[in-house]
């Protein structure tokens, strides 16, 4: 499947989102939100994936206030080593704004029902949260979100559903901040944590050091579910 770039507009300027469309003329939508790599194979795979399963799917450039276009692998350390200076650089609070740009755009779709989710890895688990805190996206999800522990009191302000995917083992999340994460959102109506044990971060990416393919098959089955009750 091969998508189609478009281009979402901001009173700061503006920046370029990958979209694949569903068979269906409408359909819910569904934003997929980048780790730190950028809108690269990885998350075009898995935009193109959720078309597959009848969502308009967008994945948005978040790191084109820095550089636009970013689009690296996990494969060497010059790649990690650019892709934690553009992490370092990332504006959360300008992101989530780009973030509700991308839901309103998507919304507006002639492909959409009205109805937007968002789906983040990693960077994007934290964007993610945000979303169901800052925006007014329908459901979200997120899987292994990294600094979640330290925006759990934006949870008072929840109103939409969210699903946390959490790595037991996660190198970017540690414990305390999982124990964190379990003792601020556990009791809240509006959200599912799902842990799994003996994971690490990005157990969910194809490819990836990590990656664990069962897991991956639980997480994304359960998400998709997720979505199937909230979306429609």
């Amino acid at each position: 499947m091969s998508g189609e770039r478009v281009t979402i507009k901001t009173p700061d300027g503006e920046f370029s989102a990958y979209v694949a469309r569903p068979a269906a003329a409408k359909a819910p939508a569904v934003v997929v939100i980048q780790e730190i790599f950028g809108v690269n194979a990885v998350m075009r795979d898995i935009t193109d994936g959720l078309a597959a399963q009848g969502y308009l799917a967008i994945c948005p450039d978040l790191f084109w206030r820095i550089e636009p276009g970013i689009d690296i692998t996990d494969q060497s350390k010059a790649e990690w080593d650019k892709a934690f200076e553009l992490f370092n650089a990332f504006d959360a609070d300008k992101g989530a704004e780009d973030l509700q740009a991308t839901i309103s755009a998507i919304r507006a779709d002639p492909g959409c029902t009205g109805k937007v989710g968002s789906v983040g890895f990693c960077l994007g688990g934290k964007m993610a949260f945000l979303t169901a805190t800052r925006t007014d996206v329908d459901a979200a999800v997120s899987y292994y979100g990294v600094g979640l522990d330290s925006l759990t009191p934006e949870a008072e302000k929840l109103t939409r559903p969210v699903m946390l995917h959490i790595a037991g083992e996660d190198g970017f999340v540690p414990k305390e901040a999982q124990a964190a994460i379990h003792a601020a959102l556990d009791n809240h109506p509006l959200i599912t944590i799902h842990d799994y044990p003996g994971r690490d971060h990005a157990f969910a990416r194809q490819g990836g050091e990590h990656f664990h393919a069962g897991d991956a098959e639980t997480a994304g089955r359960r998400s998709l579910a997720f979505f199937a009750e909230h979306l429609g």
